[in-house]
């Protein structure tokens, strides 16, 4: 199911519940970041998470990071709406976005991190004639 999306990486934000063997064996890198289930991730999964998709982005343009938690409602959203944060899309937008995809998605406290996370822009890449609004999320 994952090489059909072109999934290159998998980022698992929960506990190891199985082996990652049979996975890379596919040809896909498994990256455990775990974090507590309905909390926000840590600056450091934060800073890591933002590097793989600014590096796997510029050296594989079109390829596919999947990103998973347990039930799929909170750690995983959390990351996949900063990478939109950070693309330059308001926070309430993003998380609309999301639960329009995962209906019940994030907490209260994973909303009020969002609301007061600030974006270093990290996302963003100049195109070829210097223009600034181009963002590696599709």
């Amino acid at each position: 199911e994952l090489k059909k999306y072109g999934v290159t990486t998998v980022v698992r934000v929960c506990e190891a519940t199985y082996d990652t063997a049979p996975v890379e064996k596919e040809g896909i890198q498994v990256l455990d970041w775990p974090f507590d289930d309905g909390a926000p991730p840590s600056n450091q999964i934060v800073d890591d998470w933002l590097n793989l998709l600014k590096v796997k982005f510029r050296e594989e343009p079109g390829c596919c990071i999947a990103v998973h938690c347990v039930a799929g409602l909170g750690r995983a959203p959390v990351l996949v709406a900063l990478a939109l944060i950070e693309c330059g899309m308001k926070y309430e937008d993003a998380v609309q976005f999301i639960r329009q995809k995962r209906r019940g998605a994030f907490n209260s406290k994973q909303l009020l991190y969002l609301e007061k996370y600030r974006p270093k822009m990290r996302l963003r890449f100049k195109d070829s004639n210097g223009h600034r609004n181009n963002c590696c999320i599709q």
